[in-house]
């Protein structure tokens, strides 16, 4: 994925997954947005009817808590898929073993948002300009992932604190994070469940 979003042309649409409910695509604006790199910047798109919006982090986090309380034996299962996409693993592939699961509350398909998942990893990783407490950054963004799926909070307190701009907590981050005192070269899989 990371050589479509190197390739991509200014202004032109380039759509990486279509289901049922959806599509997503990526477009690598002209216009040049303060802490940007405009060779490297892109959007994300998400079009569910004609109307297209450029959708958050939150989504994915919030789509991810829904299912898991409507379907609290996927914990577990959610959180390797996702770290494995982290990992830089295909959503698709990966996802493909969790078809089966009734989930009865959610914002897209879990494929949509497996492929969202990927991208903003992607993103955070190829595009942050400037200081970070996280090695690599996007961990940053996968400890939320994480405590979303695995946290029994509130979705409420959950949401205030990723728009307040705090951190997840360092429990789901801490033995990756280079930058963390608790650093560990080798960890096992859901260390942190």
């Amino acid at each position: 994925m990371l050589g479509v979003i190197k390739s991509l042309k200014k202004e032109t649409p380039v759509y990486i997954y279509k289901d049922m409910e959806s599509e997503i695509y990526l477009v690598r604006p002209s216009k040049q947005y303060k802490n940007y790199d405009p060779d490297k910047n892109f959007q994300i798109f998400l079009k569910e009817d004609e109307n297209p919006f450029r959708p958050n982090h939150l989504r994915v986090m919030i789509d991810l808590h829904l299912r898991v309380r409507s379907v609290p034996d996927s914990k577990q299962k959610l959180l390797k898929a996702f770290d494995e996409i982290y990992y830089g693993g295909s959503p698709e592939e990966i996802l493909e073993e969790l078809s089966s699961i009734n989930f009865e509350h959610y914002l897209n398909t879990l494929k949509a948002v497996g492929v969202l998942s990927q991208l903003f990893i992607i993103e955070q990783n190829y595009n942050y300009i400037g200081e970070s407490k996280y090695a690599p950054v996007a961990l940053f963004y996968q400890g939320w992932v994480r405590q979303f799926i695995h946290s029994s909070k509130e979705i409420d307190k959950l949401v205030m604190s990723v728009c307040k701009g705090l951190p997840p907590a360092a429990k789901y981050t801490s033995r990756e994070n280079k930058n963390h005192k608790k650093y560990q070269e080798e960890i096992e899989p859901l260390w942190y469940s």
